[in-house]
């Protein structure tokens, strides 16, 4: 491995540039007429130009500063890479939140090696947050170094989740929450993955889980939250549902998903 490769504040800085470059291109266009939308997994799963162009600066970016390494993005797939590092890049998560006007999206961006993120970004244009992750180095929002409240119990939790694009695994998470939200503080459904998971690491959320989601929706919050002190857990799939994620700290995160996961109390 290089000496470039062994130096995390370097990469996080290419991360931050990378964002910063996809979150101006998102600024430029939210407020215009929608462009080039399309679908990808269902009717309801929406991609746009903005979400191509916010891709297409991070990975000018990449291209300049790290022409060696791979990249898994959400848009453009999966490049392999000379290096031993890999980027995981959502340039737009939250597309349909994005695309309604409703300002709760973000860029999400990751670097990797065989032990997982080394360094992560999620930016929050509309509101001016930039979330970042060193491995080792803590879990930061601007200058507050990031630490997970002790939780509190499950009937007084509130809960992040999301809803898939299959209509038979939305279904299922209706039967969910009809059993969950008596027994838990609230839930509360935002629609992009990304942020939601470093609002647990910022102590916004006490947890959150979904099935349904990719690599590149929790790849750089995965980093975020355990820097600030707190479990990713990686739901597989089976025969009827999507693999998925919850993340939470540890002396919640059980019950959460005994209640959400094993239809029964924590």
């Amino acid at each position: 491995m290089s000496e470039a490769v062994a130096r995390p504040q370097d990469l996080i800085e290419t991360a931050l540039r990378a964002a910063d470059a996809a979150a101006r291109e998102l600024m430029i266009r939210a407020d215009r007429p929608a462009a080039g939308v399309g679908t990808k997994s269902s009717d309801t799963d929406l991609v746009s130009d903005a979400d191509r162009a916010a891709e297409d600066a991070i990975t000018a970016i990449l291209d300049a500063e790290r022409p060696d390494d791979g990249r898994l993005a959400e848009e453009g797939g999966l490049r392999t890479g000379a290096s031993g590092l890999w980027w995981v890049i959502d340039p737009l998560d939250g597309t349909t939140n994005y695309l309604w006007g409703i300002p709760h999206w973000a860029v999400s961006i990751a670097v990797c090696d065989d032990d997982g993120p080394l360094a992560s970004v999620v930016m929050h244009p509309p509101g001016g947050d930039t979330f970042i992750a060193l491995r080792g180095g803590g879990a930061w929002l601007g200058n507050r170094r990031l630490e997970m409240p002790v939780p509190p119990p499950l009937a007084q939790a509130l809960i992040g989740t999301g809803f898939n694009y299959s209509s038979d695994e939305r279904a299922r998470q209706a039967d969910v929450l009809r059993w969950a939200l008596p027994r838990i503080r609230d839930v509360r459904r935002f629609g992009a993955a990304a942020l939601d998971i470093a609002w647990v690491a910022a102590g916004r959320l006490d947890a959150f889980l979904e099935r349904g989601v990719q690599e590149w929706d929790w790849m750089a919050g995965r980093l975020l939250v355990t820097e600030a002190g707190g479990v990713v857990r990686e739901l597989g799939a089976t025969a009827e549902r999507p693999a998925g994620v919850a993340v939470g700290r540890a002396e919640l995160l059980d019950a959460v998903l005994a209640l959400f996961e094993g239809g029964r109390d924590g």
